[in-house]
Formats: C-alpha cells, sequence, structure tokens
C-alpha cells in the first residue's frame, strides 16, 4: 500500500539489539527478555511483569491460576478479537458475551451486572483500542460480587485512567506485542499484577512448573506447566522501542489529535469516546461512517490501508450453538459498532500531509 495501516519502529539500535543476541548464542527467554520484563514493570509501577507468547496464553493463565474452570462463567464484551472469549472454553469454562457501549465500544457495565449468574467467577473487560475501562463501575461490581477483573490490555500500553497506568488498575492484566501494537516484539504479551502469589504461580506454569529460585542448583517441577515463554530474540525489539516509549506514545496522541482536527469539519464522520478519567494509547485512530465495506474498498483502491475495528463475535460460527459460549444479548449496539467502524493509518513515520491526504480522500468517499 502507498500509506500503510502500520508500520511497526524499528530504527537502527533496536536491530543492533536484535544482532546482539544472536551473536550471544543465547536464543531462548533469558537476560533479554528479563530486562523486557523490568521495564515494563517500571513503567506502569506494578509489582510484577512477565512475559508471554501472546496476550491470549496470557489471558488463558491468568484464568488457571485463579482457579476457574469447568462450570464457571466468564463475562466478556461481544464487540473484541475472538481471543477474548476464546480462553474460557479453552480451559472447560463459559464465556458469556454482552454488549458494548455505542460511544466508547467498552463493555457495557450495565449488562455484566445483568448478566451475573452464581457461577460467575470473573469479567474480562477489554480496553479497546487504547482507550482504558471506567474503574469507578468495575470496582463497585467487583466489590458487590465478589468477582475477579482479568484485563484485555491487548492495545492499552501506555494508557491510563485516574492518573494510573492501565496494567496497574485489575487484578491481573494482560497486553499484547503484536505488531499492530507501538511496542511490539512480533508475537507476545505481557502479564501483569501485584499479587505475588498468583506471580509465582504464573511464573512456573509458564515454564513446564518448574521451581523459579535464586539457587538453581536443583531443578523441581512442582505443578504441571507448559512452555508459553518469550525468547531473547523477540524480546530485543520490544526492550529497544520501550527505551523510546515516551516518545513513540507522544507521536500517536499528536497524529490522533491532528486526525481529530481534520474529521471535526465533517459532519459524516462521528468520532468514539473516551472514558472519563482516561487518557486514550491510540493503538489505532477509530471512526464511525456511514457505508463502511464500501468506504473501505475504495480506500484501499486508492492505496490507502483501512481496516475494520475488530469483531462482533455473536455473528460469528465459533459462538455460535456452542456449549461453552453463552450469548447473553441483545447485541444492538456491538453489531452497529462493527458496521461502521474504520480504523485509519497511524504509525510513527506518518506525515500530518499524509494525514490531510488520508482525510480527504475519506471526506470525498462520504459526499
Amino acid at each position: 500500500m502507498k500509506i500503510p495501516l502500520i508500520k511497526p519502529y524499528i530504527d537502527d539500535e533496536i536491530k543492533a539489539m536484535v544482532v546482539g543476541v544472536l551473536d550471544s548464542g543465547y536464543l531462548t527467554e533469558g537476560s533479554v527478555t528479563h530486562a523486557l520484563e523490568d521495564k515494563i514493570k517500571a513503567y506502569i509501577g506494578c509489582d510484577h511483569a512477565i512475559a508471554f507468547s501472546s496476550c491470549t496464553t496470557g489471558l488463558e493463565t491468568a484464568l488457571r491460576c485463579l482457579g476457574i474452570g469447568r462450570g464457571d462463567e466468564v463475562i466478556v464484551p461481544d464487540y473484541t478479537y475472538p481471543a477474548t472469549a476464546a480462553v474460557a472454553p479453552l480451559i472447560g469454562a463459559v464465556s458469556v458475551v454482552i454488549d458494548i457501549e455505542r460511544d466508547t465500544m467498552l463493555i457495557d457495565y450495565d449488562a455484566i451486572e445483568r448478566s451475573i449468574t452464581q457461577k460467575t467467577k470473573a469479567i474480562i473487560p477489554v480496553s479497546l483500542f487504547g482507550n482504558p475501562l471506567d474503574y469507578d463501575r468495575l470496582y463497585f461490581i467487583k466489590k458487590k460480587y465478589n468477582l475477579y477483573i482479568i484485563e484485555d490490555a491487548a492495545c492499552s500500553l501506555g494508557a491510563e485512567w485516574d492518573g494510573q497506568k492501565v496494567g496497574n488498575l485489575a487484578d491481573i492484566s494482560v497486553f499484547s506485542f503484536h505488531p499492530r501494537k507501538f511496542i511490539t516484539t512480533g508475537e507476545g504479551g505481557m502479564l501483569t499484577t501485584n499479587n505475588n502469589q498468583w506471580a509465582e504461580w504464573i511464573n512456573s506454569f509458564k515454564h513446564f512448573g518448574m521451581s523459579i529460585s535464586n539457587s538453581r542448583e536443583e531443578t523441581v517441577f512442582n505443578i504441571i506447566g507448559t512452555n508459553y515463554k518469550l525468547s531473547n530474540i523477540l524480546s530485543a525489539v520490544g526492550l529497544g522501542q520501550m527505551d523510546k516509549i515516551d516518545i513513540l506514545l507522544n507521536r500517536r496522541r499528536q497524529l490522533a489529535e491532528n486526525y481529530n482536527m481534520l474529521a471535526n469539519s465533517c459532519k459524516e464522520i462521528k468520532l468514539p469516546g473516551t472514558t472519563v478519567k482516561g487518557i486514550h494509547s491510540y493503538q489505532s485512530y477509530i471512526l464511525f461512517i456511514e457505508g463502511r465495506d464500501k468506504v473501505l474498498r475504495a480506500m484501499r483502491e486508492k492505496q490507502i490501508e483501512v481496516q475494520i475495528g475488530t469483531y462482533s463475535l455473536h455473528m460469528h460460527p465459533a459462538f455460535q450453538a456452542n456449549s461453552l459460549v453463552k450469548l447473553s444479548g441483545p447485541f444492538n449496539n456491538s453489531r452497529w459498532v462493527f458496521e461502521h467502524c474504520l480504523a485509519l493509518p497511524l504509525y510513527h513515520e506518518l506525515s500530518h500531509n499524509q494525514q490531510k491526504f488520508i482525510m480527504c480522500e475519506l471526506k470525498e468517499l462520504l459526499k
């Protein structure tokens, strides 16, 4: 595409860090991954940051750690990537899928309360596209019903709510380092928590159930675990980007603000809302338009790569007639957002002139 949707930030310093790992001969998870964990922990201000092979494996491990499994229910939003709702069924629990708020595209807090049963053990809300969740509402629900909050924070590294970084608000949060994220390791994720006991179990589970100790003179496997490690090679990319996170994040916010200014003069474009007390991290720049699919095809023909936002899960066979998925509709908001949501190009090197060109082409199509 002439203008791609996303372009990962990879400079010469980051390339040199990857080459350094290759030259070292130590390619699996090790000191570089641990340095990335320490960098994330310090940035967020949480007690523990644990690297994973993906956000999905991190979410699955969080559920396992909390003892959630067969017979339990986990509430998730309908408008999200399938991974959010897939992790509970993978371990035998039921995903209860509910609607979202149209303005913010985040989980409907009233629908959460309507969907809680005696089997409900946790909520997996999604801070979608970098828009933080409303923790005033979530903390009230958590306390009232004694539930865990596991935040799917895949898109939200750098986002804030009420002066705290996302990753330091839920019981457990999990981030994604997929290439569409501005901090990326190609594939990978990071789990954060302030609970020492959970962190110890999680770290052991992702290392085959191995006991993690300073001595390492004797290897002991205390639980049945698996391999969800993140290699030093991939971690080097993320570590190099984390050294520049404030620069990268500020640039995204500047670009988003410029898009907002360009869009405000067009009555055919509606902008989504940001959560009260929240600061957006803009993993994606999203707007609402009529005739989304037709506009999407036309923009791509003009060599401008645009994309849908994400998926409305109740529309897909995997989440229909499935004994481990309970569709708790209606899904009027999720369906509307799915049909109207368009993601525009957003990456570090995107220029203001390119943004003007993108918005001019979009406005012309909307007329």
